[in-house]
């Protein structure tokens, strides 16, 4: 889907120009045309019939960057392998947490220590419902 933008240039509102890289550090010279037709969603996403969005709420995840207001992708055709961050079903429940595989259980971790992990075991009702696989963060 095209669209004009201020000064009338038809552009599509996935795609962007990719400018090349930038230093965090000491800046250098940047290029004046871009390199590269950037589209967003080609990026991001890389099974587009399994992949979601949701938005963060709550902060038991703030110390692996997870903000709240934050959207994540998610990903449900990957495996939810130990230590991945993932969106879990429990008793009712989304709640967003990291993966910790033990012989009888599964842990549901949270990046804050004010929050306890969820320990997860046959008596509860859980299935995780997918990968996180990027975090869209407004600056």
């Amino acid at each position: 889907m095209s669209k004009l933008d201020l000064y009338g240039v038809e552009y599509n509102p996935r795609e962007a120009d990719m400018c090349g890289d930038v230093r965090a550090g000491f800046p250098s010279p940047a290029e004046d045309t871009p390199h590269e037709r950037l589209d967003l969603l080609k990026l991001l996403i890389r099974h587009p019939a399994a992949t979601f969005y949701f938005r963060v709420s709550g902060v038991s995840m703030v110390d692996d960057d997870f903000d709240e207001g934050d959207i994540i992708v998610v990903d449900r055709s990957l495996e939810p392998d130990d230590g991945r961050v993932a969106v879990c079903f429990v008793d009712g429940e989304f709640t967003l947490k990291r993966i910790r595989r033990d012989k009888d259980c599964i842990w549901l971790v949270p990046a804050n220590k004010r929050f306890a992990p969820i320990r997860v075991t046959a008596d509860n009702e859980f299935a995780v419902w997918g990968v996180v696989t990027y975090v869209i963060k407004k600056v």
